[in-house]
């Protein structure tokens, strides 16, 4: 972490202990492709313009100003200086207000994870916090103004240090009800629920990060490596989706091995088996006509 700048310094309390942290960014897009705009004819790169949208006139930074719609095309026009006044005070102060089951919070409310890392004076501090919630099992739920915004943390153990997770407001969070409301109350055959245990029981395994690859990030590569060489780029396959009438045979299939056992097949295999169990007389007699046929 000594290399890479902190994005937050401050103090991190519980009860009477206070301790000196950093926060360092855990997650980062920045190595991800992107692109620019480009004019199509000029090949040289556009920037955006700010317009006004009565009178297409170009409207400068120092002439933009923040609203909030009313509605019916009316706004309340707000200040930057209004709005650095509503900002919350910040005491860079990360106060622990209370210690919870590291399970107890649904994940769908979790934002975006960062490192806490002790700053020099306050490593004996550091380890006691981290130790103790190790020890107890426990997670911390906190609260500081991070970026100008008022935020909750989940800090929980890992590895040496801290990481400590926003979370999502309730009002940020939809509510499940609405997105599965038209999910269909099916009732699943019970060969076919015994076929996908199966299945999830051989599948079983831990996860490592590092065998899971962004797939649209290698095809974007791909395809900027296929432009630069000349050549064409060729699509990635798209599966399709299991048809209600094929579900059984597909999970017959998959607990198989992925080897096929539909009728035709298993007739197929019937007869190959039935050739290989004819007497040797009759089938050197088959090949020999065989290759008087061919002759």
């Amino acid at each position: 972490m000594a290399t890479q700048r902190a994005n937050w310094k401050g103090h991190i309390t519980f009860g009477e202990v206070s301790c000196p942290v950093a926060i360092f960014t855990a997650v980062s897009s920045s190595d991800r492709i992107s692109f620019n705009i480009l004019n199509r004819k000029t090949g040289n790169r556009v920037r955006r313009e700010f317009v006004d949208s009565e009178t297409g006139d170009t409207v400068e930074h120092d002439e933009q100003v923040k609203g909030y719609e009313t509605g019916n095309g009316r706004y309340v026009v707000l200040e930057p200086e209004e709005i650095a006044a509503a900002i919350p005070h910040s005491d860079k102060t990360l106060a622990i207000q209370a210690f919870i089951p590291c399970e107890e919070i649904d994940d769908v409310y979790f934002d975006k994870p960062y490192y806490l890392a002790p700053q020099e004076q306050g490593v004996e501090a550091f380890a006691l916090l981290r130790d103790g919630m190790k020890e107890a099992g426990v997670a911390a739920i906190a609260s500081t103004v991070l970026f100008r915004r008022l935020r909750t943390l989940l800090i929980r153990p890992h590895g040496d240090g801290l990481i400590g997770t926003t979370l999502n407001y309730d009002y940020e969070v939809r509510s499940a009800e609405e997105a599965f409301d038209d999910v269909a109350d099916i009732k699943i055959d019970m060969e076919m629920l015994e076929l996908a245990s199966h299945i999830i029981g051989t599948k079983k395994g831990g996860y490592d990060p590092s065998r899971f690859d962004d797939r649209y990030e290698d095809a974007l590569a791909k395809l900027v490596k296929a432009k630069l060489e000349g050549k064409t780029f060729k699509k990635p396959r798209v599966p399709k989706a299991s048809k209600p009438s094929d579900l059984l045979q597909a999970l017959r299939d998959s607990a198989a091995g992925g080897k096929k056992t539909t009728t035709r097949h298993k007739s197929a295999n019937a007869n190959s088996a039935k050739k290989k169990a004819a007497p040797a007389g009759k089938s050197a007699g088959d090949t020999a006509s065989t290759r008087r046929k061919a002759g």
